[in-house]
């Protein structure tokens, strides 16, 4: 696989960096927030691990679901699904921000 060449082009001019950069005390707050998930160990709570745990195990005991298939154990409303990991990224409505992340205020 190629390089992709405007890898390291582009330092800080996006609308985030340019924000964070006109805004110091809310930059100081997002730094103060991520350290202190950082700290705190978000990733390694015991709540997060067995949540994926239960999506791993879903995902091996499925038997649509084989090693490199390129799918995803998604969370909707009806239950445990398994969808393609690149529509598990961006659900249209399977939850309630979806569409918000998405900037779809529909």
């Amino acid at each position: 696989m190629a390089r992709n060449r405007l890898a390291g082009t582009k330092n800080g001019t996006s609308r985030t960096a340019k924000f964070y950069h006109d805004n110091p005390d809310k930059n100081r707050a997002k730094n103060n927030y991520n350290s202190k998930r950082q700290r705190d160990g978000y990733s390694k709570s015991s709540a997060l691990k067995l949540y994926k745990a239960k999506l791993k195990k879903a995902n091996k005991d499925n038997p649509n679901s084989k090693v490199g298939d390129g799918k995803d154990v998604s969370h909707t409303k009806g239950g445990l699904k398994l969808k393609s990991q690149s529509v598990n990224r961006g659900s249209n409505g399977d939850m309630p921000g979806d569409r918000r992340a998405r900037g779809k205020n529909k």
